[in-house]
């Protein structure tokens, strides 16, 4: 990968030759100086204009031949802070066509103007319908530096482009194909497990699938960094891939089932997450796994009241067919604690007690671990990728209780549904194997500046991030 992959940037050596607009990103406190910065004219139409520098807030000024130059707003307080990688995600948007370059203060990290301008540029896929063309659009000039924030953006994009793909043209074999063709690039080893291996290796994913005339699938990948040796620590990432979620027979109200096509978010987030550390060439081992699966009506769908026999020999009892994306990870969680990996990483858009808890844009943290929950909590907050921990209550144990099998899929009780389903998750953890689940919404309900309306990859940075803090490779953070 490289910065010709992305339209929207532009070399610093290619634009020599070419005409580059500047745009100036200020804080509120800097407007009454902007004469000293960009001129008392231009200063004078800005404060005219009603330029307060307010988050986003975008302002063309006027030159003898159009468009002389642009400011950004980069607000006060936490949004607008050195951390902000989304505001400059109203200039692709805002900016007529050409280059253009961004001057910043200084404690603006020049990646997050990178990043943000890359996710502004984001357009949903035409899936079909024609596009013209048009003009074209505004440019950022870079320096090779910025291939880091770029990779960033790329991964989150696909992520992106796979959750906002119509759940008919993106099924279970469409994930995993998508899975190969992103990481057999790569150096990675990837097998698409089907049919009767399937059903021996992982009979819940099986089970969830065994309505839809779309066969469920599991996509295993290994990979191994360049410098990593048999001995370099190994990270196991699992996703739930639910391509469509109807509910099953305890099927979802209309109203609730018109985004889950998002329901295989988890799987987006994991693979871009893999993509992004096999880009880095991280000094590790790999294993990833997606649950690719379709949760339909028929008849022979799953019904409540079933008795699954798992991978790890334990019985759940299907309380609820709508439950179905902790019956699709727990196969891979155990199967990956078969690895014994230094940490173990799920991510999956399963409940909806989550959201209410905390809403759309801060996805929940479990961990078995408390310093691994640091790293990634330290990790989202630096990134401005923030996640919430929510506890492993030993207390709510007993609401899983089922009378026929070791334990039910659902809870006994109408509350905690996002910690009692975490806490089914931990049963297919072993005790010695470091483990965190986020429970991700994996959606923008309204566009915003670099975060358009549709699907999301919510703690990919976050995740990244902790990860290099947990394995102590912080001095690549900056790579």
């Amino acid at each position: 990968m490289t910065l010709d992959d992305f339209p929207c940037l532009l070399r610093q050596s290619a634009a020599d030759d070419l005409p580059v607009r500047v745009v100036h990103a200020v804080r509120p406190a800097q407007v009454p100086h902007l004469a000293a910065l960009i001129g008392a004219p231009a200063a004078a139409f800005a404060h005219d204009a009603g330029f307060g520098a307010t988050h986003g807030q975008v302002l063309l000024l006027p030159g003898e031949k159009g468009v002389d130059s642009a400011l950004l707003g980069l607000g006060d307080g936490q949004e607008g802070g050195a951390c902000d990688p989304f505001v400059s995600g109203v200039l692709p948007a805002r900016l007529p066509a050409g280059a253009w370059r961004v001057l910043a203060p200084t404690d603006v990290a020049a990646d997050d103007i990178v990043l943000g301008f890359c996710l502004g540029a984001y357009r949903m896929p035409a899936f079909g319908r024609a596009r013209s063309e048009g003009t074209a659009a505004a440019r950022l000039v870079v320096t090779e530096q910025a291939i880091g924030a770029a990779q960033v953006a790329a991964c989150m994009c696909q992520a992106r482009d796979l959750i906002n793909t119509p759940p008919n043209l993106m099924g279970p074999a469409d994930l995993a194909h998508v899975a190969q063709d992103t990481l057999l690039p790569l150096g990675a080893q990837v097998r698409v497990i089907t049919g009767d291996a399937l059903q021996a290796a992982y009979p819940t994913v099986a089970h969830v699938g065994m309505g839809s005339d779309r066969p469920a699938c599991v996509v295993v990948a290994e990979w191994r960094g360049s410098t990593a040796d048999a001995n370099a620590p190994l990270l196991s990432l699992a996703g739930k891939g639910v391509c469509f979620d109807t509910g099953g027979y305890d099927i979802k109200p209309a109203s609730s089932m018109l985004r889950m096509k998002k329901d295989m978010g988890g799987a987006a987030l994991m693979l871009a997450l893999a993509r992004l550390v096999m880009l880095r060439d991280l000094p590790l081992r790999l294993e990833l796994r997606l649950g690719c699966v379709e949760n339909s009506v028929s008849g022979h769908a799953m019904r409540p009241s079933d008795v699954i026999v798992t991978r790890s020999g334990q019985t759940v009892e299907v309380g609820n067919t709508d439950a179905e994306g902790r019956l699709v990870l727990c196969d891979l969680l155990s199967e990956a604690c078969d690895s014994a990996p230094d940490l173990l990483l799920d991510a999956a858009t399963l409940t909806g007690a989550a959201r209410v808890a905390l809403g759309p844009d801060l996805p929940a943290l479990f961990s078995n671990d408390d310093a691994v929950a640091a790293h990634l909590l330290a990790a989202g907050d630096m990134c401005a990728d923030p996640m919430w921990r929510l506890p492993l209550w030993d207390g709510y144990r007993e609401w899983l209780r089922s009378s026929v099998a070791d334990m039910n899929n659902i809870s006994s009780r109408p509350m905690a549904g996002a910690v009692t389903a975490a806490l089914f998750l931990r049963n297919f953890v072993k005790t010695d194997v470091r483990w965190a689940h986020i429970d991700t919404y994996g959606w923008n309900d309204s566009a915003r500046p670099g975060r358009p309306e549709g699907g999301e990859s919510l703690c990919l940075r976050a995740a990244y991030g902790g990860i290099l803090k947990i394995f102590n490779f912080e001095d690549r953070i900056g790579h």
